[in-house]
């Protein structure tokens, strides 16, 4: 299951306290505010309270001038054009469309670079290491109760980009995305945010807008 959204911010909403974390984070959001489209391959794992587990991996496509995106997972496509969001079913074999949400909180794929501009209260941990790499590790805590998120821990590169976020939500369930490759500035075929109906035969088309 994906969170779906989309965060398009022109602004750095920062109101913590903590330097070290908040000039990580300026460095960060200075790298990615500076792109314009994004390709990455990523993995995601959803690791329940109660013990279940799910792995999957994908990959994104976006065009943040015009807040544009593509999700590819094994079982879903999620592609929006900025004005509308189809998500496709693979194994229902059915098409749900909907208008696009630019402005929800949820944390997913597509906004994993963005989220943490505003509505976080945020403190630097000790640094980890991966293998030979040291990640710089800084937790998040939603200023809004009344969120479904308990906490957040985005770990950062040396390139200052994200590694992986962790989500823990408040009935213990993690969700963790990786980010294994990450290619910016690309030019990205304008088809790619399009849906083609006959890439999809056979599929039923739900239209909710």
């Amino acid at each position: 299951m994906v969170l779906m959204a989309f965060i398009c911010t022109s602004l750095i909403a920062f109101t913590q306290t903590d330097t070290k974390a908040k000039k990580l984070l300026e460095e960060v959001s200075a790298k990615y505010d500076a792109y314009q489209t994004i390709q990455s391959d990523f993995s995601f794992s959803v690791q329940q309270a109660q013990g279940g587990s799910h792995v999957d991996k994908g990959r994104l496509f976006l065009n943040k001038p015009k807040n544009q995106f593509r999700i590819a997972l094994s079982g879903q496509d999620i592609i929006n054009d900025g004005k509308s969001t189809w998500s496709i079913l693979k194994e229902d074999k059915e098409v749900q469309v909907s208008d696009a949400d630019n402005n929800t909180e949820s944390i997913g794929p597509n906004n994993l670079f963005t989220f943490y501009k505003k509505g976080f209260i945020y403190k630097s941990t000790k640094d980890e290491m991966l293998g030979k790499d040291l990640l710089n590790v800084i937790e998040l805590t939603p200023t809004d109760t009344k969120t479904n998120y308990a906490k957040i821990t985005l770990r950062i590169n040396k390139n200052k980009h994200i590694h992986d976020v962790a989500v823990v939500d408040k009935s213990g369930t993690r969700y963790i995305y990786t980010i294994n490759t990450l290619y910016v500035n690309h030019q990205i075929p304008r088809a790619t945010f399009t849906f083609h109906t006959a890439d999809y035969p056979n599929y039923e088309i739900v239209d909710l807008r």
